[in-house]
């Protein structure tokens, strides 16, 4: 038991962290690459990220994994999304550095969504077992180019809500 829920409720509602995270960004760090601000999807864009992310570190762990060590990433660079945002309030650089750690923080819970996936999926389990076939590394290198174009607009572009 995690939190009082068995591990696959607790897994349940981690998925549904995530999930809530990948539409809000979907939603969020496009409009701030627009001009468009959207002070409410982006907390909740913020929040399930990093909940998503801290409720992972209280999955059993008998050893260090790649998953632990994208936790731990993730970790830092959306807390200092945080701070760009609420602690400097997007002024001068803390524009860009919310730009490009937001824009990092979706694409690792983006990252994650492809591995899951191609794990629990059985289709695409099928297309990639190991996940080192080209079906797995294209779909990654599609979800990454997307995720640095992205940052680049948002970064770019990145507006003054002053």
């Amino acid at each position: 038991m995690i939190l009082g829920l068995t591990i696959s409720q607790f897994t349940a509602l981690h998925v549904a962290l995530s999930l809530v995270g990948i539409a809000t960004g979907l939603i969020a760090l496009p409009a701030y690459a627009a001009g468009r601000w959207m002070p409410r999807m982006t907390a909740l864009f913020l929040a399930t990220t990093a909940a998503t992310t801290l409720t992972g570190f209280l999955f059993p762990i008998t050893a260090f994994t790649p998953a632990l060590g994208v936790g731990i990433i993730s970790t830092v660079v959306l807390a200092t999304a945080a701070v760009a945002l609420y602690g400097f309030r997007l002024h001068g650089r803390a524009r860009s550095l919310y730009a490009i750690t937001a824009t990092a923080g979706f694409y690792l819970n983006l990252f994650v969504l492809v591995v899951q996936s191609f794990l629990k999926v059985e289709a695409l389990n099928a297309l990639a077992p190991n996940g080192t076939e080209p079906a797995f590394v294209i779909t990654q290198a599609i979800v990454l180019a997307a995720a640095i174009l992205l940052g680049w607009k948002t970064c770019r572009q990145t507006p003054s809500f002053s």
